[in-house]
């Protein structure tokens, strides 16, 4: 398999009786104005606005602030929880020492969930994430199902390997998705693949803004997420979900065929039954850089159900 198709590929879909795990790592809530900031060991929540509770995670080298134009519209009528992996805006901690990132990641998550709101008896929040984001809240979901009401996947898959066939497997990714980790790792930080900026925006100015948020991701995070991510399989724990799954996927005819990406994402979710697949025109992997209006009526859509 060709190493750089597989980088560029893989860029393209780049949280009981005891203490919880978050609720032991908490390190400060600094109040500011009208929201939190609160810190946990895997990532920091950004905590705004009040009303029905929307958990927002970003996807692979982004800050939180890809959600900016969103966060600002909802957190109007919704209390609004954005999640900020560490190293992609805040210092790493210890997320580049643990080789199982990702499922630290979505423990916590769940934790900082119940924490947060459940416990507090107030209604499962709404998920939504992108790409590493929309996978690790379909993980929530299989895993925790109490602590989610529904689930916005923006262009991420239950299996990032699909992209090279339907026979293809976990195991079979990992060789080429641990040479690549080991090559990322040992990056000096704020160096960017270029090929692969192509397939994340559909305007320059997007993929400038994609290239400066990923200069600031620390390399060793990102690599081991970029690694776990490619060799993490979870079609058979779709059909656990029971929420609700609204899953948007990018067409860009001069990328690829539209046919051949709606067969990819179809065949992908054939397990998850309550889930509902519809394509944004015209983007490409940053969905909501490249169609805002069409993706913000989506999300109003989306929590309005």
């Amino acid at each position: 398999m060709n190493i750089q198709k597989l980088l560029t590929i893989i860029l393209v879909f780049s949280l009981s009786m005891s203490v919880s795990i978050f609720a032991q790592e908490v390190a400060s809530e600094i109040e500011v104005e009208n929201h939190r900031i609160l810190e946990g060991k895997s990532f920091t929540v950004l905590v705004e606005g009040d009303g029905p509770d929307v958990v927002l995670i970003a996807g692979l080298a982004t800050p939180r602030a890809v959600w900016r134009p969103l966060r600002e519209t909802l957190s109007q009528t919704h209390r609004v929880h954005s999640v900020q992996i560490r190293g992609f805006g805040d210092a790493p901690k210890s997320n580049g020492d643990s080789d199982m990132l990702l499922n630290d990641i979505v423990l916590e998550l769940a934790d900082y969930i119940d924490d947060e709101i459940t416990i507090h008896e107030r209604t499962a929040p709404s998920i939504i994430g992108h790409s590493l984001g929309g996978l690790s809240a379909m993980m929530i979901a299989a895993r925790h199902p109490s602590a989610v009401s529904r689930v916005m996947v923006v262009d991420s898959l239950p299996f990032f390997g699909l992209l090279f066939g339907p026979t293809m497997t976990a195991d079979a990714m990992k060789p080429q998705a641990e040479f690549l980790r080991n090559s990322m790792a040992s990056q000096p930080k704020g160096q960017v693949n270029e090929r692969g900026l192509r397939v994340q925006s559909i305007s320059e100015a997007g993929r400038e803004q994609v290239k400066n948020w990923s200069k600031t991701a620390d390399p060793k995070v990102m690599a081991q997420l970029f690694y776990e991510v490619a060799t993490t399989d979870i079609r058979d724990e779709l059909p656990a979900i029971k929420a609700p799954i609204m899953m948007l996927y990018p067409i860009d005819e001069s990328v690829m065929s539209a046919a051949r990406i709606t067969n990819i994402y179809e065949n992908a979710y054939s397990n998850a039954k309550t889930a509902t697949l519809i394509p944004i025109k015209d983007s490409r992997h940053f969905i909501m850089i490249d169609q805002s209006e069409i993706f913000n009526r989506q999300v109003l859509r989306f929590l309005s159900k």
